[in-house]
């Protein structure tokens, strides 16, 4: 897959920057990333400009905000020169590369970063694990920072999973770790990520609305590796060819869990029932409140990241406070996510699986006829791989949102005369949820698994989970 190096001059250029509070800071993009950066680069001493190409309410509401911090804000546009002019642009993850006000900063030769790196270059004390991949960071990422604040360390959960890391290094005493799930996005403008570990869960092609090719966006996965040394502590999964692929010239200690193999440094012991990591058995399975194969695969990779983190991690003490810890953590929400259970109707509210992949583990793990509610805006896969999964558990699919008529393209032929599958491309969201209901009987499950972006219907999948989980509750 090429060097994994990354230039290291961006990362000594902005970081020189910072330090001599040199020229103005341009942020581009007024969300939460967006909002919390512009703040921390004003209280570092540094002249800010914010714009956002949306002059919505919230958006407004932020720059009003940001305003009476003297940062200088702009909605509704951007000033293109003023960024070509900037010291430093801080581009939010939502923002694609070729937006206009990417591409005069890149014309311009003007450094672009992420919100990440700058608050990482302005705490420069604090230990993070970073975890990325397809599927499974955000569970991982929260069961990392779980299982260190088990182990008595004050630490936040930080960046893609929802506080930016910039919000952290503004409290009064920052915590002295951070679990910090980084997506692809960011990693692409972050040049100067080091951390005490870097995982990677799961890998499959994603995103392809924005990259050009999976190999663009593998590559933007494998920048998480860039600064590695020979002291580098890296956690990744052996269940994976295209991941041994990326693992390729990494230079540092390279640690594999696996619930397929047993020759890896933390696997699933099906006989005893037993999560091993590190040459011992730390938890039993049944202890673990999450279902699915995918999350014990998510817990041996946070107990591994843990552990190698620090050898204080391994010591029979800390061992017994972990596996106490597993056995408290709970599902996130919108990840098969139970919402109701009425007249024997199981409801699941999976709307953060917005890839093929992560529809597949959802399937796979069902165990009850289902009615699946597939769709929102396309990201490019073909849905033809979940045609296996759907002919084992699946009662019925229905499509709906933008991607109806690919998703029937793609499944109809396949799935003619075994699965029943509908359209709904017109429907509303609520007329679907009312589709499955009228659809599911006693002993079947009603699942949101999309496969898809939420964009067409809602803000984000928070939204439209949450809009499903309400619509559910109502089912009578």
């Amino acid at each position: 897959m090429g060097d994994v190096r990354l230039p290291q001059d961006l990362a000594s250029v902005v970081a020189r920057r910072l330090a001599e509070r040199r020229g103005e800071f341009a942020v581009i993009g007024l969300g939460r990333s967006g909002r919390a950066v512009a703040r921390l680069l004003r209280s570092a001493g540094i002249a800010v400009y914010a714009s956002d190409g949306s002059a919505s309410e919230s958006t407004v509401s932020t720059a009003a905000d940001l305003a009476r911090e003297r940062v200088d804000t702009q909605v509704g546009g951007h000033d293109l020169a003023r960024i070509a002019s900037a010291s430093v642009v801080v581009v939010s993850p939502g923002v694609p590369p070729n937006a206009p006000p990417v591409r005069a900063a890149r014309d311009a030769g003007v450094p672009i970063v992420s919100e990440v790196e700058i608050a990482l270059r302005l705490q420069p004390g604090v230990r993070y694990i970073a975890t990325t991949g397809t599927n499974g960071k955000t569970t991982t990422t929260a069961l990392i920072g779980h299982l260190l604040r088990a182990l008595g360390h004050d630490t936040a959960d930080v960046g893609n999973i929802g506080t930016p890391i910039s919000e952290m290094a503004m409290r009064e005493l920052p915590p002295a770790w951070a679990s910090l799930e980084i997506s692809s996005f960011q990693l692409h403008d972050t040049p100067g990520i080091f951390p005490d570990v870097g995982v990677l869960t799961t890998l499959s092609p994603d995103h392809l609305d924005r990259y050009d090719s999976v190999v663009d966006y593998y590559a933007d996965k494998r920048r998480l590796f860039a600064n590695g040394t020979v002291v580098s502590q890296w956690v990744v999964t052996a269940d994976g060819a295209d991941v041994d692929a990326m693992m390729q010239g990494v230079t540092g200690h390279v640690h594999r869990f696996s619930t397929q193999r047993t020759d890896v440094d933390a696997y699933l012991d099906r006989r005893g029932g037993t999560l091993h990591v590190l040459g011992a058995p730390v938890v039993a399975r049944e202890r673990l409140s999450l279902a699915g194969d995918h999350n014990v695969a998510n817990a041996l990779a946070a107990l591994l990241a843990v552990m190698v983190a620090d050898p204080l991690h391994t010591t029979r003490s800390a061992r017994e406070s972990m596996a106490a810890a597993v056995a408290t953590f709970h599902a996130l929400p919108h990840r098969l996510e139970p919402v109701a259970d009425r007249n024997g109707v199981l409801w699941l509210n999976d709307s953060k699986a917005t890839n093929i992949a992560s529809t597949q583990v959802a399937l796979a793990g069902m165990t009850r006829p289902s009615i699946l509610l597939l769709g929102g805006r396309h990201k490019g896969e073909p849905y033809t791989a979940l045609v296996p999964e759907l002919l084992r558990t699946a009662k019925a699919v229905v499509a709906y949102g933008e991607a109806a008529p690919i998703i029937m393209h793609d499944l109809a032929a396949p799935l003619a005369g075994r699965i029943a599958i509908e359209s709904m491309e017109t429907a509303t969201f609520e007329q679907v949820v009312a589709r499955a209901r009228a659809l599911a009987m006693a002993g079947d499950t009603v699942l949101l698994s999309p496969a898809c972006s939420s964009f067409d219907m809602f803000a984000n999948y928070e939204a439209r989970g949450s809009t499903f989980a309400r619509l559910a509750r109502e089912s009578v």
